[in-house]
């Protein structure tokens, strides 16, 4: 697919890119509304596989535990239930008294550097097309707990389990390095007993208008694109690694590739409890792809994209996919939860939560030319104490006390930052 199309730096730009894009993908796959009914077809059928597995098994997500991923005891038909997923819990990542005592110290360090007076609120509104609270995620990003979890064995041994499940050699390319990944600096959430939250709607990351306007992500879906939905395959990576998100001011975006975005819990999570849902089907990207396509969407309309905001998956253009929603099962503190880059996720609202809702976010970003460019940014961040780059500058912790440092850096963390 060689479409190409213009710049988005002012509002126009990007209704007009919008009309070229229809125009060009309606004619390129010549019967879109047959295609839409295939996907259709596809994903309503495996949502309704994955709530029989919730009503059979409590859950549709796939449970493994961290002990069979270190032994190499996870099976392979475990690996393709994953697969179909797109998601996956990973009992005691951590020992459940460790996730403690690292969510006990993430309270000490807050409170030794008096965040609480000095926090001023979110640094960007990222999420600003989506129902949501004000968040509950704090920009702190170098406490020894955070580093610690990013570095460990048991991470890095998940991450390649994880990376693993990727077709990474493909089109004669080796497009990352499975068994390394970088340390990707992400944020904490922190939701108190008693709190009543929206919660946050349904969405992707990894880019909005990227996913049909950029040349790589054209080659990534180009099955889709070119109405040979049965080759697609979401667990390819050819060309995900070439991928860039669009800069847009300070808001949040991710200059790294994620084979799974995830988070480790610091608490026990209760079912009801405000948790994660996500739709189980990986090829339900192709569902938000080819939807604003159809006749029934304004020609400058792409289903409530908006620059520089995430990708919105809501009831009024995708109901069916609303309706896939699964929640993850009950945590302990320490197990941790992944899902796919193109996995649609949301975070349930709750009245009076009963007991914490702590993580810490860590995905799995494999080692590649991108990646290695970011880590090396990372680096910098970790020396100085500042935001990492892909977040706003909000640098609450350049002279914070007892932050972690590259002195405290072990092999892992010396190789996933590229400094070794």
């Amino acid at each position: 697919m060689n479409t190409t199309f213009t710049s988005l730096q002012q509002p126009d730009d990007f209704k007009q890119n919008v009309r070229l894009m229809k125009k060009a993908l309606r004619e390129q796959i010549g019967d879109v509304e047959g295609l839409f009914e295939q996907v259709r077809s596809k994903i309503v059928n495996e949502i309704a596989a994955a709530r029989a597995e919730e009503a059979q098994n409590g859950s549709a997500w796939p449970q493994v535990t961290q002990q069979d991923i270190a032994a190499g005891r996870v099976s392979e038909a475990v690996k393709d239930h994953i697969r179909r997923r797109g998601c996956v819990v990973v009992k005691q990542t951590f020992a459940r008294d460790q996730a403690l005592a690292w969510d006990e110290s993430m309270l000490k360090y807050l409170d030794d550097n008096d965040f609480d007076n000095v926090y001023t609120g979110p640094g960007d509104n990222f999420f600003g097309n989506l129902e949501a609270s004000r968040p509950e995620i704090y920009p702190i990003y170098w406490s020894d707990a955070q580093m610690s979890a990013r570095q460990s064995e048991a991470m890095a041994q998940t991450q390649s389990f994880l990376n693993r499940l990727w077709k990474f050699e493909s089109r004669g390319m080796r497009w990352f390095e499975p068994d390394v990944s970088i340390i990707y600096p992400d944020r904490i959430r922190r939701r108190l007993p008693g709190t009543t939250s929206k919660g946050l709607g349904a969405h992707t990351d990894s880019g909005a208008l990227e996913r049909w306007l950029l040349p790589a992500y054209q080659q990534v879906f180009s099955k889709i694109f070119t109405n040979q939905f049965d080759q697609y395959d979401p667990w390819d990576a050819a060309h995900r690694t070439e991928v860039n998100e669009y800069q847009s001011g300070t808001t949040t975006k991710c200059s790294a590739f994620r084979t799974f975005q995830g988070w480790t819990a610091l608490s026990d999570m209760q079912l009801g409890q405000g948790l994660l849902h996500v739709v189980p089907v990986p090829e339900a990207m192709a569902y938000l792809l080819l939807r604003p396509l159809l006749n029934d969407v304004p020609e400058d309309e792409l289903c409530g994209v908006a620059p520089g905001k995430v990708l919105p998956v809501s009831a009024q253009w995708h109901p069916e996919l609303i309706e896939g929603l699964c929640s993850i099962p009950a945590l302990q503190a320490g197990d941790s939860v992944w899902w796919h880059c193109d996995v649609i996720h949301s975070v349930a609202p709750v009245e009076n939560q009963q007991g914490w809702g702590n993580v810490m976010y860590i995905p799995a970003a494999p080692l590649c030319e991108k990646n290695a460019a970011y880590a090396s940014k990372v680096a910098q961040a970790l020396a100085s104490g500042a935001s990492p780059g892909d977040f706003p500058p909000e640098d609450y912790e350049t002279h914070w006390r007892n932050r972690f440092t590259p002195e405290a850096l072990n092999a892992n963390g010396r190789r996933s930052l590229g400094l070794d």
